[in-house]
């Protein structure tokens, strides 16, 4: 009525057939085979997960450097206004000191 447990075993394990069938190799190299594809798909989701970390570190990434264009741009824009308006005053300037190399001139006659 009862099974024999033999050492090593407990309750939820398979019962163990009768020495001498050649059933328990089999269900031993089915539960390898059952434990080769578990072992591949925990490989396979821990890659998955790495891969999802390392693609919303990359959008962080992307996010942050698209901000840092941005205020580049900002700063560029002001950099060539200055540069405008000091080409504006340069080109002033230099009419007036020819304006006034040309008063000198006239002067000196």
């Amino acid at each position: 009525m009862f099974n024999k447990m033999t050492p090593g075993k407990t309750l939820f394990d398979d019962n163990n057939p009768e020495e001498g069938t050649t059933e328990r190799p089999e269900i031993f190299h089915d539960k390898i085979k059952e434990a080769i594809p578990l072992e591949r798909l925990k490989n396979l989701e821990e890659k998955i997960t790495a891969v999802v970390e390392r693609v919303k570190a990359l959008k962080e990434e992307k996010s942050s450097l698209e901000r840092k264009i941005r205020e580049l741009e900002v700063l560029l824009n002001e950099k060539d206004q200055v540069i405008e308006s000091l080409t504006t005053e340069k080109t002033s300037i230099k009419t007036q000191v020819e304006e006034l190399l040309t008063e000198l001139e006239t002067i000196e006659l």
